[in-house]
């Protein structure tokens, strides 16, 4: 497996190119657009602790406006569907938001693994937006991939390679498959 680190607004991510498949064949077209998902998701750890130290609200519709917003406009300059990318984006917000009540309940259940501070929330943000860049040029880039009669088996390999290689947990597996249910048209 082949990894990229790069670092975007003060988090490091990791892009994982030729992660291993359960089954010798070759790496799903997907994904490097579902690592970019998988990797999104994992921003709602940062996010909800900040969230969770300072009182925050999980769910911001103003700035999940803004993100449809942004990320329609940028399909439409990319000459791809941009409600078909809205509803992406639709799904992998509701899925992020799922993942920071899933952490808010486990540290309000178990206050021994709650954050002991608040990351900068500005921060997370700025790779969260660095990402949505990435998975809009990944969806024009993979556009026939993901309307082709194999993608349902391509997005299940790449789904499967990424929970593998990222060792998500079942949250992150439920929220991963909630992100990705509308790539396939």
């Amino acid at each position: 497996m082949l990894t990229r680190i790069a670092v975007v607004g003060g988090l490091t991510l990791s892009v994982l190119f030729g992660a291993p498949l359960a089954r010798a064949q070759d790496p799903s077209p997907l994904l490097p657009l579902v690592d970019a998902a998988a990797q999104r998701l994992q921003t709602a750890e940062p996010v909800a602790a900040n969230k969770f130290r300072t009182g925050g609200s999980i769910e911001d519709p103003r700035r999940e406006q803004q993100v449809i917003d942004a990320t329609t406009a940028e399909a439409a300059g990319r000459h791809i569907d941009p409600a078909y990318v809205g509803q992406v984006f639709r799904d992998q917000i509701d899925a992020t938001v799922a993942v920071e009540y899933g952490l808010f309940s486990q540290w309000k259940l178990d206050p021994a693994t709650a954050p002991a501070s608040a990351p900068d929330l500005a921060s997370s943000r700025s790779a969260i937006d660095a990402l949505n860049r990435t998975m809009v040029n990944e969806i024009a880039d993979r556009w026939p991939a993901l309307h082709s009669p194999s993608c349902p088996a391509d997005l299940a390999s790449a789904v499967d390679g990424v929970l593998t290689a990222r060792g998500l947990d079942s949250l992150y597996r439920r929220a991963l498959d909630h992100a990705t249910r509308s790539y396939c048209r």
